[in-house]
């Protein structure tokens, strides 16, 4: 049911794209009040043309069925991200800090000559 519904949204979508780019401008906004648009706004509205019916159908009918899917996802299964999957797994083994170097000996360490004390060159 859950792959039916994506596929028919994937279509819906589709079909939505072309009827809403066959729409012609109405010339709204600023640019369509300067330019003579008032007469379109104060006078009486045309009935809608079949493709802005189709636009709001189509819209509809998109959103009500991607409301839908979310009712038939199938949460018997636990789905979990890999970030989620990694972030237990840390939990769960806590990282361990790098081990300590044995502090070598003084007496290994060469002794600084005479020479090297008073030029360090």
């Amino acid at each position: 049911m859950f792959t039916f519904l994506i596929i028919l949204i994937t279509l819906i979508a589709i079909l939505l794209v072309p009827v809403v780019l066959l729409q012609s401008g109405r010339g709204g906004g600023l640019a369509g009040i300067a330019a003579g648009g008032a007469q379109q706004v104060l006078g009486a509205r045309q009935a809608p043309d079949i493709l802005e019916k189709t636009t709001w159908t189509l819209a509809v009918l998109f959103i009500v069925l991607c409301i839908l899917t979310n009712f038939t996802i199938d949460t018997t299964e636990r789905r979990e991200s890999i970030i989620q999957q990694r972030a237990q797994q840390e939990q769960v083994q806590p990282v361990l800090p790098p081990a300590e170097q044995p502090a070598t000996a003084p007496s290994e360490a060469p002794a600084p000559s005479d020479n090297q004390q008073r030029n360090p060159n």
